[in-house]
């Protein structure tokens, strides 16, 4: 699965360094190069390679794909001889798909970490009641120990000192 993914990459990425590297003969017409090689051709930027027809063209700028009746994207070349204007829109649809799935994915990844971290509405209700349970329970226990205090002080069992004895009178 890597290797059908990175062999489109690495063609394209040479074949963009290959592209930059070459430059334009200002004032030659790419027509004086038909009927030699490819090679010869494609030195210069703006030639387009028809290797059905062995003929060197002007590039249309105009559209981005040369035109069927100028020549058949299987047979087209731009840039280097080894890699056709088909393979060529194949391996860029390729890596620009992937792209866009790791893209996505990576978003998708992050959102659901970002719902993961943060509670949500019923934990942070669930939270909520347990502490008024534990303020409730601490109220409780407050007035439970308040009635044992009373009891004590009605029946006379309350002493100053809690580490004395106790004593029958």
């Amino acid at each position: 699965m890597e290797l059908r993914i990175l062999v489109p990459f690495v063609l394209v990425v040479f074949n963009l360094g290959l592209i930059v590297g070459q430059t334009a003969e200002p004032g030659t017409s790419c027509s004086v190069h038909s009927n030699t090689s490819c090679e010869i051709c494609l030195k210069n930027v703006s030639c387009l390679w028809c290797n059905s027809d062995q003929k060197c063209i002007d590039y249309p700028v105009r559209t981005i794909l040369p035109p069927r009746s100028l020549c058949e994207l299987p047979s087209a070349r731009w840039g280097v001889c080894w890699v056709d204007f088909q393979a060529l829109i194949i391996a860029m649809s390729m890596i620009l798909g992937a792209l866009l799935l790791a893209v996505l994915i990576c978003c998708c990844c992050c959102c659901r970490k970002k719902k993961v971290r943060g509670p949500d509405k019923t934990e942070e209700k669930i939270i909520r009641q347990n502490e008024q349970r534990k303020i409730r329970q601490e109220e409780r226990k407050t007035e439970m120990k308040v009635r044992h205090d009373e009891i004590r002080n009605k029946y006379g069992l309350t002493k100053e000192n809690p580490y004395t004895k106790f004593e029958n009178n």
